[in-house]
């Protein structure tokens, strides 16, 4: 089982870490969806729905991670999860073990919400991975599972039965689509489910309601994420005037997390180094925020 700090690290990491840095790369590679005369919201709520929106996405990352931290506490030898398929493209599986030498191979997603057309795409790609695993691991692939974490939404349960019924007897390895506690139940490691439950409810109490725009609260926290930008995304983002006026002072109301950054780059001796040492510099003295 998983304690609950080591569960909090794997979706704090997951989800929260990255989120600075990914949303100032989209705003300096796409500025045109954050800001402009057609945008129907402010500039803040661009922000703030791209953040949720990445963060429902990082939530299914985070659960990919913590299940194969769960089987691995319970015996379950993780496996190499890219494979090369019979066509030769690489196939990346989502989940796959090997214990008392048999294989568990899992395709996770968060809820079953798919639409017609993806939902067919879905299982195809279940069953190309099937087969890869086959060709290379043979009669030791014993179980798949098609597994949804969200109990509550099966819109497309019967067809990715029926499906999986089909490829059962097709390929001679046992599959099944499954919700919330059943794949854990049939593998015999039920407690599994009950410690997520703990945890995951636990861990929501801990989350704020919203996530923040201003980097200026933890501003060392902050240019520790930011400083895996490379020079090109922070060049973007200081030569389009519609960011400096509109994005950065969202984002960085204090400019604390700037004066942090700014000695990073003024270490470095590269020209585009230089150029935006003077950008931030421009735009602190224009805001007329003194630093001490």
């Amino acid at each position: 089982m998983l304690e609950y700090a080591q569960f909090k690290q794997i979706f704090d990491d997951k989800i929260f870490a990255k989120s600075k840095p990914d949303l100032l790369k989209k705003v300096a590679d796409y500025p045109d969806r954050y800001v402009g005369l057609f945008r129907p919201t402010r500039a803040e709520a661009k922000l703030l729905q791209n953040l949720l929106y990445s963060n429902e996405i990082r939530f299914g990352d985070a659960f990919e991670l913590a299940i194969r931290q769960y089987f691995i506490t319970e015996g379950w030898h993780p496996l190499p999860r890219t494979l090369i398929s019979q066509d030769g493209s690489v196939l990346n599986v989502d989940q796959l073990f090997m214990k008392n030498d048999q294989i568990l191979f899992i395709e996770q997603k968060v809820r079953d919400d798919h639409d017609s057309t993806k939902k067919r795409g879905q299982i195809n790609n279940f069953e190309k991975k099937l087969e890869s695993l086959v060709y290379q691991y043979g009669d030791k692939v014993a179980w798949g599972f098609f597994y949804f974490i969200d109990p509550s939404l099966v819109k497309n349960k019967t067809f990715y039965t029926n499906q999986l019924q089909s490829m059962q007897e097709a390929w001679g390895v046992k599959l099944t689509a499954s919700y919330g506690s059943h794949m854990f139940d049939t593998l015999g490691q039920s407690e599994i489910w009950l410690n997520i439950l703990i945890n995951l409810e636990q861990w929501r109490q801990d989350i704020p309601e919203l996530p923040s725009l201003n980097f200026d609260l933890k501003p060392h926290e902050s240019a520790r994420e930011l400083s895996q930008l490379t020079s090109s995304t922070f060049r973007k983002l200081f030569s389009d005037p519609r960011i400096v006026d509109e994005i950065l002072p969202v984002l960085f109301p204090t400019g604390a997390t700037l004066q942090l950054l700014l000695e990073q780059f003024r270490a470095s001796e590269l020209v585009i180094n230089k150029t935006i040492c003077a950008s931030i510099e421009a735009y602190i003295r224009n805001r007329t925020i003194i630093y001490r």
